[in-house]
């Protein structure tokens, strides 16, 4: 029989070069996910400054635009001032779960409104806690003409969307995000307008109320801390590899 003489160590070679080309593919490719993450956060803190830096604009100002510019849809994203008379429609409250307060946890009330000569929207009568029993808190609707006034804004961030917005509960609809054709539909009216009005505080009534946009949501240095952890894991990626490479190199 022939024998068949192999060299010696060639094998080792290839797996150690095939080891490091996939090491190195996967660092590569995890760098560029944490990187691609801390833009993203970064990103957001940017457009949530330019957020914040409209709605001051618009609050020093104060200068009212009629109620109906709720429904104003290229103004979806916008904030604008606002102040009218109307009336409450004899529809079911909405709760917003999960909205915190001062550090507690609780529920946020809406209630449709019509203004004169305008479409219903959602009006943000405020905050109350909760008990430990997770029991919906009651919720007193305003009657009859009113004059209201206050921030015109997009809902709430809905965050993630999973599940059903809306459940009703009895006499009132119980909400995990706020999505203005879905609470229409709840409530059994063929439109609300795509804004809702946060009102001013110091009108007397309803809840607990602030003109805060980021209340239950991260804030632009909050976005700008996550950035930094995303950017930190990439560079921590990259230097684990070259520790290893280098420790292989050296056997």
């Amino acid at each position: 029989m022939s024998a068949r003489i192999i060299a010696p160590g060639r094998c080792g070679v290839v797996s150690r070069r095939g080891t490091l080309l996939i090491g190195w593919t996967l660092a590569l490719l995890a760098a560029a996910g944490f990187a691609s993450l801390g833009r993203w956060q970064a990103g957001r803190a940017v457009e949530k400054e330019g957020m914040l830096a409209a709605a001051d604009a618009v609050l020093a100002q104060r200068r009212p635009v009629p109620l109906a510019a709720a429904d104003d849809a290229s103004r979806a994203s916008r904030y604008d001032w606002a102040a009218g008379t109307g009336h409450f429609l004899a529809t079911r409250p909405i709760l917003l779960d999960n909205q915190q307060h001062d550090g507690r946890v609780g529920m946020r009330a809406y209630a449709a409104f019509r203004p004169d000569g305008g479409a219903p929207l959602l009006v943000d009568l405020g905050w109350q806690a909760v008990g430990g029993d997770r029991a919906p808190p009651k919720v007193d609707l305003p009657t009859g003409a009113r004059e209201l006034r206050g921030l015109l804004s997009a809902p709430p961030s809905p965050g993630i969307r999973m599940g059903e917005a809306l459940a009703a509960q009895g006499d009132i609809v119980l909400a995990v995000r706020l999505e203005p054709a879905e609470a229409a539909n709840a409530l059994g009216l063929p439109h609300l307008a795509p804004r809702v009005l946060r009102l001013d505080p110091a009108l007397p009534i309803g809840y607990t109320r602030d003109l805060q946009l980021f209340a239950n949501t991260l804030t632009p240095d909050r976005h700008r801390g996550y950035a930094v952890q995303w950017y930190g894991l990439a560079v921590t990626t990259l230097v684990i590899a070259l520790v290893l490479t280098f420790r292989r190199s050296r056997r």
